[in-house]
């Protein structure tokens, strides 16, 4: 059982469970290569039922990689908006089970009837940011704009970022199949990362991440490895966070939702390349300092 409050811990680049070898399984596999078969090894990533309980109600099941759940929880009930700050999570417990992992988390009791109202049905699958959403209000949850400010990012600094994260992903690394988060600063490069078999999830972690050690959600911004779905610029724009990074390519949704909610977009964000969909003016354009492929 773990218990944790906001700031508990610190969040220096690093994969906190996934260094260890949490959230990867060895498995015997036939490997067949040019005709010729060996009996060996691989590793493989986790995925679990995470069952998400508040004050022992079940809200939702979301298939995930069972490590960083401490962060999941509280990134998922504030990217949720299911309470209004992290002062309103009393405490978290994770509870493995048999065969799934139960999360139990306790909130300010005032929200805890919106959370009943709210309270979802369905399985989440890996790749579902919004299973078991009942309605189209909670599924589009449309919001005031988060405003102007925000940080100011060189071309080189998005860049560098791009690079440094494909060192920092051990997860992936090892079983070339989880998503990974990372929170980048500039002038100070990436601070966190947290990988997931489901991007939103990976998302949510980097953000519980951030709450706990009490990070300015204003001043950095979140590179993903995964495409930029609705579901993710609404999470981070829910939060407070002005500014996502995709490597992959956005949706439309996500593009109108970003470009109404105040938030800078950059997908397709490569060694050699991007692509800037809504608020560029967070981005110096400067081309000659991206940092080339060698």
């Amino acid at each position: 059982m773990i218990a944790a409050e906001p700031g508990a811990e610190t969040v220096m680049a690093r994969v906190a469970d996934a260094e260890s070898g949490a959230g990867g399984t060895e498995v015997s596999v036939d490997r067949w290569v040019r005709g010729e078969t060996t009996h060996t090894t691989d590793q493989v990533a986790e995925e679990a039922p995470v069952a998400l309980m508040y004050h022992g109600v079940p809200h939702v099941v979301m298939l995930a990689t069972p490590a960083d759940l401490v962060d999941y929880a509280y990134g998922f009930t504030l990217s949720e908006e299911l309470v209004a700050s992290a002062e309103e999570i009393r405490e978290v417990e994770v509870q493995p089970t048999s065969d799934a992992v139960e999360v139990r988390i306790s909130i300010a009791w005032e929200r805890f009837p919106e959370l009943l109202r709210r309270r979802r049905n369905l399985t989440g699958r890996t790749g579902c940011g919004l299973c078991g959403a009942e309605t189209l209000a909670e599924a589009v949850r449309d919001r005031p704009g988060i405003g102007g400010g925000g940080p100011r990012v060189s071309v080189a600094e998005l860049h560098r970022a791009i690079v440094q994260l494909e060192s920092l992903q051990p997860l992936n690394a090892r079983t070339g199949s989880v998503h990974a988060a990372a929170w980048v600063v500039p002038g100070e490069g990436i601070r966190c990362v947290r990988e997931d078999v489901g991007r939103h999830n990976a998302l949510d972690k980097v953000i519980g991440a951030l709450v706990r050690a009490r990070m300015d959600l204003a001043a950095g911004f979140l590179l993903v490895t995964s495409r930029a779905s609705y579901e993710m610029v609404q999470k981070a724009a829910t939060v407070g966070i002005r500014f996502v990074a995709a490597l992959s390519a956005p949706t439309a949704l996500a593009v109108r939702y970003a470009d109404r909610s105040g938030l800078t977009l950059v997908a397709f964000a490569r060694r050699d390349r991007h692509v800037v969909y809504a608020h560029p003016e967070r981005l110096e354009q400067n081309p000659a300092a991206a940092v080339r492929s060698p």
